[in-house]
């Protein structure tokens, strides 16, 4: 990175964020003569090679990152240093030079070589509202012709990223049982208003007249890896929260959104001491009985603090079966 910095995102400012490549180099041979999808790809094949006696069956399924935090995105909102503060409106990320060459070329061909020199000059800073902004007030910029010709383009190069992830992922792990997933942000803020600013700094080209996540799922389906789109496309939905709760109207929640939305699954955060302190633990093993049968099981007591019974019905069906290292010591042994 240091001999190259525009392999990593950047903002209009100039700040470097060095979380995710950018996806404006992804077919370029910008690591040491490699392209990022290949380094990606290799990283995969790894995988696959060391855990295949297991992928399809104690690794039933895979989730591919593409982005910030594993999710398909730009790093619109970045915490570290006070860059950015809930609720701000983000910023977008394409001044690295390759994304910027992109925009440029997208630009001529749409006969508006003007377009290409840049972001918008008016969508603000990451702490600001939308009304702040030219871009993203009311009928602000966002609404023109110019507005949607960079949207288009912006979530357009997101989901080209994604599909190259994710063709590179089929290949690799097509045939193994193992079921493929991706993670797309749940950015709730401004989604009242009109531009729902913040959705699109992130990349969902997603306002009150422009349905944004319609082409995610069809993208996700097309590689058989929210619910309306979801289900228009044939992609199974799974959840995840993003903040650590312990508490029953946290789990209470989670359940309600779970039966709301029919989610296939769902990723709890996280695993840690205090999750198996005594009250949130009993907390817990409820929350997981009340997803396995829709919460027909009633609350366990307050003085089962300690020795719950959570079956997990996985762990009963792998007894009976040997790791392949332990069946390979056995095998050994006998010779």
């Amino acid at each position: 990175m240091s001999s190259n910095p525009d392999i990593v995102y950047t903002d209009r400012s100039g700040r470097r964020n060095p979380e995710y490549i950018s996806l404006g180099c992804d077919s370029l041979p910008v690591l040491k003569g490699r392209t990022p999808i290949q380094v990606y790809t290799d990283y995969m094949r790894s995988f696959r090679e060391r855990f295949r006696d297991y992928l399809g069956n104690v690794i039933a399924e895979i989730q591919v990152g593409m982005g910030p935090c594993g999710e398909l995105r730009y790093p619109s909102y970045p915490e570290a240093n006070g860059t950015w503060r809930f609720p701000g409106i983000g910023e977008f990320q394409c001044y690295d030079k390759y994304m910027q060459a992109s925009l440029e070329a997208a630009a001529v061909a749409a006969g508006h070589e003007e377009w290409g020199r840049g972001g918008p000059h008016d969508a603000g800073e990451y702490k600001q509202m939308p009304n702040d902004t030219g871009f993203f007030r009311r009928d602000g910029t966002w609404s023109t012709e110019y507005g949607h010709f960079f949207l288009e383009w912006y979530s357009g190069m997101l989901l080209e990223h994604g599909d190259r992830v994710l063709a590179a992922a089929e290949a690799m792990f097509g045939g193994t049982g193992a079921t493929l997933s991706a993670k797309v942000a749940g950015i709730h803020w401004h989604y009242r208003t009109r531009s729902h600013a913040a959705e699109l700094t992130a990349g969902y080209y997603n306002t009150r007249f422009h349905d944004g996540y319609a082409p995610i799922a069809r993208m996700l389906a097309k590689r058989g890896a929210v619910k309306a789109a979801a289900s228009k496309a044939g992609v199974e939905l799974a959840g995840e929260n993003a903040l650590e709760r312990y508490d029953e109207a946290a789990f209470s929640q989670v359940t309600s959104t779970a039966r709301g939305a029919g989610l296939a699954a769902f990723t709890y955060l996280r695993m840690n001491k205090t999750l198996f302190d005594g009250d949130n633990w009993r907390q817990f093993v409820s929350f997981v009985r009340a997803m396995a049968d829709g919460g027909a099981r009633p609350a366990l007591p307050r003085c089962d603090t300690g020795h719950s019974d959570l079956y997990v019905g996985f762990v009963d069906a792998a007894k009976g079966r040997k790791a392949p290292e332990a069946e390979g010591a056995a095998t050994a042994a006998a010779l």
